[in-house]
């Protein structure tokens, strides 16, 4: 029997992977061949979808892009057994785009069928947990802190402080809540962890409710991941059954359950107290801290709140150690990234690489330019509310310390970006009505300054006093900074700001403008 896998991920289907399945099965089953198809997560390489690999006796070789109409030429070409044709990418793993990356978080995504538990502890799945359930919770914290990993959501903010704060706050009952409402633009990772290797977050999620005496865990999934969320809740099913979720966690004293909620399409709530109030079933609206949701989170209890890649990336530390994932990465920013090359790109997808590669290199390196051909002109990083850096920034560090220094930000490491033809006027006032729209609406900085600054946004780009406007506009950011509840008002003016430093002409040279 031949293993030929071909993608399940939501992006691979949005471009014929089902179809190429379909078809590959009914020309196997027609020339009386012997096929089992594999649905794995997809290897990242999204320009290269539907791609299709075949394990032969040399490994396993890549075909891609592969449309269905392609399927009868493949088999003529005998692709079963590794043969020539003109979509053959040779060796999946030496496909340079791939083996040039450094993955951690992403090891297995790809690689193994995402419902498979004796496929996912083949490739070192369980290994952290099965460590962590020998430890003191204090011992498990201390190794997360040891390790420098810090939260993947975008604020970076330590994981092991965090935890720590958790463990040492008494309560009857604490929760692990995963944030997996990827809502930024340009950002795909969470969804592909959890449609490629569902098992990881678990595992990561056990270990944070072992690691601080959590007994229940909530997945917030946004509403727009419909494959994400039936991925997750099939796992957690098969995790109940295996053993490693549930009580009685592999034959310990040890329990920890898991929960889906589905999030409504609020843009807000991927801000962490917005979220606890939508779990509760409450209007999705953020809260003032203090108290931080590590003392008072979900229904009051003591909380611990981290991204889907933050937790997916805990059994990596676990099973190989602080010291080896700390030796990646510069200074504080430490280990690996996650990537996410997206917009007017030639080669989009994940790379995962560790701190400190250099802008430039992600662009043109792996993403190859813009799709389109013309001079790249702006990228923005870290999703609607991240800076717009132009191309003479492509020099600086890909890590929080440097890109804050740049005037930027990583967030969640989504990267986006334009060629010539895009007008940042425009983009703006995007990020002013972005807001507008999203906002909660709970404090007036945020609620008001964002509809007058699309506002003020709009007269620039008409003309109406320039210079007057501009003014105006600057100390309406500053307010926003200063005076909103969240990031959600207070960082809008970074791509404004950004926009106004980088691309002056812009604003500048409207047609019809007079100062």
């Amino acid at each position: 029997m031949t293993i030929v896998y071909v993608p399940g991920d939501s992006a691979a289907r949005s471009v014929g992977a089902d179809q190429v399945a379909i078809e590959i099965a009914s020309q196997a089953n027609a020339r009386g061949l012997d096929v089992q198809i594999v649905r794995n997560g997809s290897r990242g390489a999204l320009f290269l979808e539907p791609l299709v690999e075949v394990l032969t006796s040399s490994g396993r070789i890549a075909f891609g892009p592969v449309s269905a109409d392609e399927i009868n030429s493949l088999f003529e070409a005998d692709f079963l057994n590794g043969g020539d044709h003109v979509l053959a990418l040779g060796k999946s793993d030496e496909i340079a785009w791939l083996a040039k990356q450094d993955r951690v978080t992403f090891a297995r995504v790809g690689i193994i069928d995402p419902l498979s538990i004796s496929d996912y502890e083949s490739h070192g799945g369980l290994t952290g947990l099965r460590k962590a359930l020998d430890m003191k919770s204090e011992d498990i914290v201390e190794q997360v802190t040891a390790s420098g990993l810090r939260g993947r959501g975008g604020a970076g903010f330590p994981a092991g402080v965090k935890w720590r704060t958790v463990l040492n706050t008494v309560g009857e009952k604490k929760y692990i809540c995963c944030n997996a409402d990827e809502g930024d633009s340009g950002t795909f990772a969470d969804r592909m962890v959890m449609e490629g290797d569902p098992f990881m977050l678990l595992e990561g999620m056990t270990i944070a409710g072992i690691a601080v005496g959590a007994t229940e865990g909530v997945i917030y999934i946004r509403s727009e991941y419909p494959d994400a969320i039936e991925m997750m809740k099939k796992a957690i099913v098969l995790a109940n059954e295996f053993g490693s979720l549930g009580e009685n966690i592999l034959g310990t004293e040890r329990s920890f359950h898991v929960r889906i909620r589905v999030g409504g399409g609020s843009y807000v709530c991927g801000e962490e107290t917005a979220m606890l109030e939508s779990i509760e079933g409450k209007r999705g609206v953020v809260r003032s801290k203090p108290p931080l949701p590590a003392i008072e989170g979900l229904f009051g209890k003591p909380t611990v709140i981290n991204n889907v890649l933050t937790l997916a990336t805990v059994p990596a530390v676990m099973s190989g150690g602080a010291d080896a994932y700390k030796a990646r990465g510069v200074g504080r920013s430490v280990g690996t990234q996650v990537f996410q090359l997206g917009g007017n790109i030639a080669r989009g997808g994940i790379v995962e690489l560790a701190f400190g590669t250099t802008l430039g290199s992600l662009i043109n390196d792996y993403g190859s330019g813009t799709f389109s051909g013309k001079s790249i002109r702006a990228v923005q990083i870290g999703g609607p509310l991240g800076a717009y850096l132009p191309a003479s920034s492509f020099d600086v560090s890909m890590d929080y310390e440097s890109l804050l220094a740049a005037g930027g930000m990583l967030g969640h490491g989504g990267l986006v970006l334009f060629d010539e033809s895009v007008d940042m006027a425009i983009q703006a006032k995007f990020a002013m009505e972005f807001c507008a729209l999203e906002s909660c609406g709970k404090c007036t900085p945020c609620r008001i300054g964002s509809t007058r600054g699309a506002e003020t946004i709009t007269k620039i780009i008409d003309g109406q006093d320039i210079d007057g406007n501009k003014r105006l506009l600057l100390d309406l950011c500053e307010v926003m900074t200063d005076g909103s509840l969240c990031a959600m008002g207070g960082l809008t003016p970074l791509p404004v700001r950004s926009a106004l430093l980088h691309f002056p002409e812009d604003f500048d040279s409207r047609i019809g403008a007079t100062k």
